[in-house]
């Protein structure tokens, strides 16, 4: 039997096992992997599947498996986090990727449902199958299914292609918001690739995002699918993507900026940050890291930047005044846990400044459900965060801190958001990023959430400064270039000239409208193509009639 027979003629649970192989075989092309060739398999496939589903819930449910073995492979390292607390959570282990997989699933099974409209050879021309029976969402009802062959199968082409990646960029666009929003791993990451190859690919973001990646790279990845003009376009869209990223990359850069920005990586190892014994061996590591910066970059305008709760005590007077003396009066970027008014923690960015004072503040607004806080919408008692949890900030705001240019914090999972990272009526001139990844270890999530910051700096055409606990510690410039970093588990400092900001790009400009309104327009050309291709083109009449009717 040949491979695409054997795709085609699959049903109930050995399709959903192709289904699910091929959406953790697409995991792969995420960071740090970047298997780029799989997409070439792996999306053929799930077409195959869609089209040899008999309804369009069973192309939903193929959809489906393959969202569910993406998320699976590409969210494994969440487990990381909650082995911290697998006295408390024990029993989460073996089932929070996979639940969070299943939910996320969806967000592929409904564009996968809508693309199985859009084959050729569907609706209500002659030359379709016509369905006789019921096939359902579970279990092996599809095998029950009567189908009646009257012409052509169902089969891939652009229209489908287009509906396909269309809907999965809404979806996307949607997974972003619904239940406070999870875009973790969209496709489009897949091009951040560490060097040159990645600097140009990911240009195109400064003018439709990383949902705008994410739409041409399901486009191309679909065309071995396509006949050869199709394949054409794809070739052209490829050399275009990359011809626009390699200008963008060699027009002349913005000139630096007058201030030096010092990277501190502590790298503290998550069971000994919070341990009572240990803080003051935390604090002073880093008030030494600091004090040998400041000495070695010598005269000059700097800032120090320290992780998210890097300091383990909270940031009064007297912390605040050690943090001054070790940076010898220079500004200090530091995040630790302070408690407002209302007595609720908060996860705040501090600007220490001069002789200790609190220039400035800035609190996470976006927090991680079950990890900062407890959703109102799903209280299950799963929280990291003791007592309420965090309360979260207003929003993105720009800082403005004597000695140093406006500054657009981000705090951890906040760079994951695009369109959602600074304040645009108060453009920023640079953005900051403090993280604690090292609730990960040295798995996969930490260097995908570095991907993501990475594009976040290419999408708003700042520069993005990023101190992580335990790595990875990174300089981008306005087109998301690295500049340099410290890798994992290693404790140290960087120094570097803070590079210019770009004009506000057109994504900067629009915002998610961008994306939104291109896989809009794309979703609905496929759809409108494949009405026209099954129910009225000149000459189709004919065309359905020979094929029912085969000359001898």
């Amino acid at each position: 039997m040949s491979p695409s027979r054997w795709l085609t003629e699959a049903r109930g649970l050995r399709a959903d096992l192709i289904a699910l192989m091929s959406g953790a075989f697409t995991a792969l092309a995420l960071p740090p992997l970047h298997g780029l060739p799989v997409m070439l398999v792996a999306f053929p496939v799930l077409l195959a599947q869609i089209n040899a589903a008999e309804r369009a819930i069973l192309a939903a449910r193929r959809g489906w498996w393959f969202g569910f073995g993406y998320h699976l492979i590409g969210l494994y390292w969440i487990t990381e986090a909650i082995l911290f607390e697998a006295a408390r959570f024990w029993w989460l282990v073996p089932l929070a990727v996979p639940a969070l997989s299943a939910v996320l699933a969806l967000f592929i099974a409904l564009p996968a449902g809508v693309a199985w409209f859009a084959a050729s050879g569907a609706g209500s021309a002659p030359g379709q199958r016509e369905l006789r029976g019921s096939g359902g969402w579970s279990g092996d009802d599809d095998h029950q299914a009567e189908i009646a062959v009257t012409g052509a199968p169902r089969r891939a082409g652009a229209a489908q292609v287009m509906t396909l990646a269309g809907g999965w960029v809404l979806a996307d666009l949607a997974r972003q918001f619904v239940l406070t929003g999870f875009p973790w791993n969209p496709v489009g990451s897949i091009w951040a690739v560490p060097g040159r190859f990645g600097d140009v690919m990911l240009q195109p973001a400064a003018l439709v995002s990383v949902h705008g990646l994410t739409l041409a790279s399901i486009i191309l990845a679909c065309a071995p699918v396509l006949r050869w003009r199709g394949r054409g376009v794809c070739l052209a869209v490829l050399l275009a993507w990359i011809g626009y990223g390699a200008l963008r990359i060699a027009a002349p850069a913005p000139p630096d900026q007058p201030l030096r920005v010092i990277l501190v990586q502590g790298n503290v190892p998550q069971g000994q940050k919070w341990e009572p014994e240990l803080r003051d061996a935390v604090f002073d590591k880093y008030l030494r890291l600091t004090d040998q910066a400041v000495r070695e970059a010598g005269p000059g305008a700097d800032v120090v930047v320290w992780p998210e709760t890097a300091s383990p005590f909270l940031l009064g007077a007297t912390a605040r005044a050690a943090i001054s003396a070790a940076s010898h009066g220079q500004p200090v970027l530091a995040g630790a846990v302070r408690f407002d008014a209302a007595d609720r923690p908060r996860n705040t960015l501090f600007a220490v400044t001069g002789a200790g004072a609190a220039a400035a503040m800035y609190d996470k607004w976006h927090l991680v459900p079950f990890g900062e806080y407890q959703p109102s919408w799903a209280q299950v008692g799963i929280q990291l965060v003791p007592g309420g949890g965090f309360a979260s900030g207003p929003g993105p705001e720009t800082l403005h801190v004597p000695g140093m240019p406006p500054v657009g914090p981000l705090i951890c999972y906040e760079a994951i958001f695009p369109g959602q990272v600074v304040n645009e009526a108060e453009r920023p001139d640079w953005m900051v990023n403090v993280t604690n990844d090292a609730w990960f270890g040295t798995s996969s999530g930490p260097r995908q959430h570095l991907a993501a910051a990475r594009l976040r700096a290419v999408e708003e055409g700042l520069p993005l400064m990023r101190a992580a606990n335990t790595g990875i510690t990174v300089a981008y410039d306005s087109r998301g270039h690295e500049i340099t970093r410290i890798g994992m588990e290693l404790t140290g400092f960087r120094t570097v000239t803070l590079p210019g900001p770009l004009p506000r790009t057109i994504f900067a400009r629009l915002g998610l409208a961008m994306p939104g309104a291109l896989a809009l327009g794309v979703l609905g050309v496929g759809l409108l193509g494949r009405r026209r291709r099954n129910s009225g083109w000149p000459g189709m009449e004919e065309y359905t009639k020979n094929r029912s009717h085969p000359v001898p």
